[in-house]
């Protein structure tokens, strides 16, 4: 009785540490992103460099789990217990502010060295002890299989990233989040060290039969290339589905975490029985939503004005990365090994996973223009999940000829996705793209063959930022979301009256608001993307039709104004987005006391809170009650013969200052209130979500 008690406590023990290893491994993600994530621009390629350094990390450490099996189990709880025993000394995981971010335009290995730093030894050690557990728990109870294990190392990983935006991030602030971590991992380490003492002295039910003998049998190579290369797509589409979806809305955590979310999902629901995936269903499903993913793609961007909402366009993406999860993931537990290959069997899925978030993070923007890993990654799964659908059907036609079809759909759909291209160069039209670590931006030639409308327009992501007239007469005109009725508008028109006026712009787009300059004034540019300035150069003038004085300063602007002395600006614009997408750091108390420094006593400050996606409005009215400035919002609607967008503004001004010149209102500018909520965001504490529109 005493010995199956025993029996029964070395289960839990195991099961609870390899519960709570999962829960710390995928929790500290996006704690430690979110807490760079201000010191690197904001740019959604934040989030798929950590994720490639916690990848990698778990490759490195299924492989320690690996080569520890090799040796004696006293020596691997002693190397073991000594691991844990160092990183415990390393708490906490709060990185340091000289990490931050200079003057670069390309921070990855940055990035990659502050994690290694600052999370590499404590990741490394809980990411080993979920292989290395499930080692021990298949030695001590042969005959009980340790797969299950992993599908509850799953559910700890699901609920640590589904906590983190519900409840972690909306009640605490950063530091409050790194010292939880900290105590939960001490008490992993623990947990994990009585662990490795039971594995050591293990003995139950080792004897192996000799059917079990010959289902370990060494698996062919063709075996262990699927091990790798149907993770690594799931982990390709995983990372290049949240760059997509990033890019045009926000960099928040709740879009890092629900991808990951399904992602792991689908690896409980293949991992904990063979009953749960469904080949030809789960299959056909991935095709219905694959080809859905791929209709809406092609309707956004073959420039039919056809828009989707903020839920459509995560149901459809996200649909489409779950299905094709479940498909991978599916075939990988059919083609399991026996428990004796386990951990080269999690080495493999690891290595597949690291594979697929190197190629997005690292190879893909040095390769493409665009996303089209993401695009490669759609078509690829769809081939995949056609695959699975045929297989089994020997008779069948499309499976004997799958090689030349798949062929051909490739060509089809990459035709489509250069169609635009191919297109303008036939027509002689400007169509080009550049990408780097901030995201994809492009120059599109638009109405060629009418010279009074034709213009030349700017795009971050999908979202169009800015155009110029390409009719000399017209070309000087501030467009876009920059007219003479925006609220910007107004407020750099009443500057004109300031012979040495100083404006300070975060965000440079093509440069448009450098036509209200005047001589004698000042107008200095924060960009943080040097492929902007080179487009903006390049294919516009208005920096060169400037009136005025007009600098550029390439870096992060917010780290720029910390760093300068001050400006002593008349006006400050916040223009600075990334497709629909804002960063957060620019908009916090932190921040704004900064650009307080730089502004004039009676200055103001000009927001574009123009969204999609996302209300913008409380979080400036957090602002302006904190700071104490008067709130004003203005609405411009579009005004396609001027090329200008319908723009929505707010623009903060000192309560004493009066009368503003948003005072001034006609019935095609219709102002709007100051909204009866406010957020006041803080470097520690913000939350995205809550301002879904």
């Amino acid at each position: 009785m005493s010995s199956r008690i025993a029996a029964r406590l070395m289960a839990v023990n195991y099961a609870l540490t390899v519960l709570l290893s999962a829960l710390l491994l995928f929790q500290v993600q996006p704690i430690i992103s979110k807490f760079i994530l201000p010191w690197f621009g904001g740019s959604p390629a934040v989030w798929t460099t950590c994720m490639v350094f916690f990848q990698t990390v778990l490759f490195a450490g299924y492989a320690y789990a690996h080569l520890l099996q090799a040796l004696r189990p006293c020596w691997q709880m002693l190397i073991h217990v000594g691991l844990l025993a160092v990183a415990v000394a390393l708490l906490p995981i709060v990185p340091s502010e000289a990490w931050k971010l200079g003057a670069t335009n390309s921070p990855t290995w940055r990035i990659l060295s502050l994690l290694a730093v600052t999370v590499g030894v404590p990741y490394f050690a809980v990411a080993a002890t979920g292989p290395l557990v499930q080692a021990w728990f298949a030695h001590s109870f042969a005959g009980r299989s340790p797969y299950r294990l992993y599908a509850l190392s799953n559910i700890g990983s699901l609920f640590g990233l589904l906590s983190y935006p519900f409840l972690v991030e909306p009640r605490l602030d950063l530091l409050r989040q790194t010292a939880m971590w900290g105590m939960g991992f001490v008490a992993f380490a623990v947990l994990c060290a009585l662990a490795a003492l039971c594995g050591s002295h293990a003995s139950i039910n080792r004897c192996e039969s000799e059917e079990s003998k010959d289902r370990a049998a060494t698996p062919v190579n063709r075996r262990r290339w699927a091990w790798v290369l149907l993770p690594a797509l799931a982990s390709l589409m995983l990372l290049a589905t949240t760059n997509h979806v990033c890019q045009d809305v926000a960099v928040m955590p709740f879009l890092w975490v629900v991808p990951l979310s399904l992602y792991l999902l689908s690896f409980i629901i293949c991992f904990d029985h063979p009953r749960w995936y469904r080949r030809r269903e789960f299959a056909l499903a991935a095709l219905a939503a694959i080809g859905g993913v791929v209709v809406m793609d092609q309707l956004i961007t073959g420039g039919r004005g056809v828009e989707f909402s903020f839920y459509q366009e995560i149901v459809l993406n996200f649909s489409a990365l779950f299905f094709l999860c479940m498909v991978c993931h599916g075939e990988l537990f059919r083609l399991r090994p026996h428990p004796r290959h386990l951990t080269s069997f999690y080495l493999s899925i690891s290595a597949g996973g690291a594979l697929g978030g190197l190629f997005v993070s690292l190879v893909a923007p040095r390769l493409f223009s665009t996303f089209l890993e993401w695009r490669f990654g759609l078509l690829t799964g769809g081939l995949v999940a056609a695959w699975v659908v045929f297989d089994g059907q020997r008779e069948s036609l499309l499976r004997r000829r799958f090689v030349p079809i798949a062929a051909g759909l490739l060509a089809v759909y990459l035709a489509l996705s250069m169609w635009p291209r191919w297109q303008a160069a036939t027509r002689r039209e400007l169509n080009v793209s550049a990408r780097n670590f901030y995201g994809v931006i492009s120059v599109i030639e638009r109405d060629t063959d009418n010279p009074a409308r034709r213009s030349i327009n700017f795009y971050s992501g999908r979202i169009i930022h800015g155009l110029q007239f390409a009719d000399s007469q017209k070309r000087r005109e501030p467009t876009a979301y920059f007219g003479r009725s925006t609220g910007v508008g107004l407020a750099l028109e009443r500057l004109s009256t300031r012979p040495t006026a100083r404006v300070g712009v975060v965000g440079l787009g093509i440069g448009t608001m450098a036509t209200y300059a005047r001589p004698g004034q000042y107008y200095r540019f924060y960009e943080i993307n040097d492929d902007v300035l080179k487009f903006a150069e390049t294919y516009f003038t208005y920096l060169d039709d400037c009136r005025g004085k007009c600098e550029v300063k390439l870096g992060d602007a917010r780290l720029s104004l910390e760093s300068e002395s001050p400006q002593r600006f008349d006006l400050l614009v916040l223009d600075a987005f990334s497709g629909d997408a804002v960063p957060v750091h620019l908009l916090t108390l932190e921040a704004f006391e900064i650009y307080r420094r730089h502004l004039q006593p009676d200055a103001c400050v000009a927001i574009n809170i123009s969204n999609r996606y996302l209300d913008l409005a409380p979080v400036a009215a957090g602002l302006a009650d904190r700071f104490g400035y008067r709130m004003q919002r203005v609405y411009s609607p579009a005004a396609p013969e001027l090329g200008q967008f319908p723009a929505d503004w707010v623009v903060l001004s000192p309560a004493a200052k009066e009368p503003t010149v948003l005072e001034v209102k006609t019935s095609d500018r219709p102002a709007r209130q100051s909204p009866q909520r406010t957020i006041l965001w803080t470097d520690d504490f913000s939350n995205l979500f809550e301002i879904l529109k």
